[in-house]
């Protein structure tokens, strides 16, 4: 099904197509590129796209204010906040840039600002902007996944018609670019800033919306919101080349492939195919690289599916893409949030099979390599059977709790479910101790039942269902079938729906031990 958004047919986010993030298609489903709306000549005094009114501005970073004009023209910038006159001149290819500080606010602070621009006999303004946090949110179908329903494939997140008429958010900002691909880096591109609202929110990221909330009514400060995010893409496809081809690894499996490959000899401003979705630095050329002049505070990520195969590479490879966005932004300790992927059937069916599981190993591994980073689970609230589960109210609020807790250092701020930490075996039962840090105001279920999905083995290695017992912040699991278990899996499936959690309700990583 293709539907029109941002002046591009795409697919439905839920269309039944043959992709790893998707269901099956009957057929080959193509959409066309067109040219891109900020294509113009570098003569025209202009700015960037993405200076625009209606936006915010992130507090306590220098702005960059840049453009095009005519070859050596002067260029003046005046904002309200600031008393001096900020001067630029073009280069040989018509391109200017200046920076101007920008103060740290207070909260309650909604202030509207305006900056002018000017350039011989020609004047540029931007007006009723607000200072305060800005998020980049990015990924594929999940991250993109709007409000309001796309029948018949989407239904739209949970009481999302009630979710649409509080969306009265003047202080929040959104901004969203438009799908393009690019074998280059390419330095602007689309979009436009709208208020947040009943009217702007329905076809916006739902997961960046309820963050964005959460974050405004606990922190009392304007907040904008920059998705840049595709259904059915690739990690790699919004890493850059350079990062890729720096890394050995990394090259011999997602570039050489493509720089070797026919398949890749497509026209990118022609007919599109899924391929250009996966294909290695595509969406970092166009859809990420043009916003490198934009100052965040964070950054969150909600993607994977489409890496699904890629367990033994995929923390390497975020893990590259993450130092390669920081790098690019000029903040190398950039906080950066993502969403572990849920449950899913895969139309399997299969109780036993656990690829899934691997790459949700991946990605725990993801903030322990990477500096800065947090995970949000969503094990507990997913549909088995539905790859884009519709519950996205909690995801923006554990990734909302990760960055209170971490970037804005809230006290008491729990942000994460029960993490393992060691296993001790007595006689027929096996005793998991969890990361006291994990553990919150203790263990818990959220239906008050026994903790689902344990399993554990012997000297055989074959794994059996093990009844769990949770004892004060210990979990305690025994089994007929096994005298002396050594090793213990948790929720290592590939669609367990979990019931195990803290009292704050935040949901056990799963994991498994090894000899």
């Amino acid at each position: 099904m293709l539907r029109l958004k941002n002046n591009f047919f795409v697919l439905g986010r839920n269309a039944a197509i043959k992709h790893p993030c998707v269901t099956p298609l009957y057929g080959i489903v193509l959409f066309i590129i067109s040219s891109l709306p900020f294509a113009s000549s570098a003569q025209d005094f202009k700015l960037a796209n993405t200076l625009q009114d209606n936006m915010v501005i992130q507090q306590g970073k220098a702005l960059k204010i840049w453009g095009t004009a005519k070859t050596e023209a002067a260029i003046e910038i005046k904002a309200d906040w600031d008393e001096k006159v900020y001067k630029a001149t073009t280069n040989k290819s018509g391109e200017w840039s200046t920076e101007i500080p920008v103060p740290t606010i207070q909260p309650y602070d909604f202030t509207e600002h305006a900056i002018d621009i000017s350039s011989i006999d020609k004047k540029l303004a931007v007006r009723n902007i607000l200072f305060g946090d800005v998020w980049l949110c990015s990924g594929q179908s999940n991250m993109d996944m709007q409000l309001k329903p796309f029948l018949p494939w989407l239904l739209g997140v949970l009481h999302y018609q009630q979710e649409i008429q509080n969306a009265q958010y003047p202080q929040i900002r959104l901004f969203d670019v438009p799908t393009s691909f690019y074998k280059a880096p390419v330095n602007d591109c689309g979009g436009t800033w709208t208020i947040c609202s009943p009217a702007t929110v329905p076809d916006f990221s739902a997961v960046a919306y309820f963050f964005a909330r959460d974050i405004f009514l606990q922190r009392h400060i304007p907040i904008g919101l920059v998705t840049s995010a595709l259904g059915a893409t690739s990690c790699q496809a919004w890493t850059s080349r350079e990062t890729l081809a720096k890394d050995s690894i990394l090259f011999k499996k997602y570039l050489y492939p493509y720089d070797t490959s026919a398949v890749a000899k497509e026209k990118l401003d022609s007919t599109v195919t899924f391929e250009k979705n996966v294909r290695p630095t595509l969406l970092y050329n166009s859809m990420i690289y043009p916003l490198r002049n934009l100052q965040f505070k964070g950054i969150l990520w909600y993607q994977g599916e489409s890496n699904r195969y890629d367990s033994s590479t995929y923390t390497r490879l975020c893990a590259a893409m993450i130092n390669n966005w920081r790098t690019l932004f000029k903040q190398n300790d950039l906080p950066f949030y993502y969403v572990q992927v849920a449950p899913y059937t895969w139309q399997q069916n299969d109780t036993t099979a656990y690829d899934y599981a691997l790459f949700r190993e991946a990605q725990a591994n993801i903030h322990k390599v990477v500096s800065n980073t947090g995970m949000a689970l969503t094990m507990d609230i997913a549909d088995p059977s539905d790859i884009h589960p519709r519950d996205k109210q909690d995801v923006g609020y554990r990734l909302a709790r990760l960055a209170l807790a971490n970037t804005y250092k809230v006290s008491n701020t729990v942000c994460n479910g029960p993490e393992w930490q060691s296993v001790e075996t007595a006689d027929s039962i096996i005793k998991v101790k969890f990361v006291s840090e994990t553990v919150g105001g203790g263990l818990a279920t959220t239906d008050g039942q026994a903790p689902h999905h344990f399993f554990i083995a012997g000297i055989d290695g074959k794994f059996y269902y093990a009844n769990a017992t949770i004892v004060k912040n210990e979990v305690w699991l025994q089994s007929p079938m096994i005298a002396k278990p050594i090793m213990v899996r948790y929720a290592f499936t590939n669609y367990p729906v979990t019931n195990f959690c803290n009292k704050e309700g935040f949901p056990a990583v799963p994991f498994r031990t090894k000899l």
